[in-house]
């Protein structure tokens, strides 16, 4: 089984930071500065240690544009807030071993049909990049 490593904690510009690049999709560190470092009356400069510190932590990909990087988010919003949970409770394992997928499961069985299809789906797509 594949163990994806805990999400590293982030600071307060780092979350701001993070927030600009999913409203956008991709930004540099111009467009950043404008909109999260010049309301906090800070300098690109720390706009783009923070955007480097997202890249280096996994949370960002980056790529050269003329002299520039252009940094584009490696999951979106919800992902990350899912996997935040899931550090939060100790990990997957943590989970499985006490049985709250299982009590995930029958929640969403129980209640939402429509996310239990949903659910299943994802499970056969993620087996099939297993076997890929």
């Amino acid at each position: 089984m594949k163990v994806t490593r805990p999400l590293q904690r982030l600071g307060d510009l780092e979350h701001a930071v993070l927030e600009h690049v999913w409203r956008t999709g991709e930004a540099d560190v111009t467009a950043t500065h404008k909109t999260v470092g010049l309301r906090r009356g800070i300098s690109a400069n720390t706009v783009g240690s923070a955007l480097e510190r997202l890249y280096r932590k996994g949370l960002l990909t980056r790529r050269k544009v003329s002299h520039a990087y252009r940094y584009a988010p490696t999951l979106d919003r919800d992902a990350f807030v899912a996997r935040r949970a899931v550090d939060a409770a100790g990990g997957v394992r943590a989970l499985a071993n006490a049985g709250v997928l299982a009590a995930f499961v029958d929640l969403v069985g129980d209640t939402d049909e429509a996310a239990l299809v949903r659910l299943e789906r994802l499970l056969v797509q993620k087996r099939a990049r297993g076997k890929a």
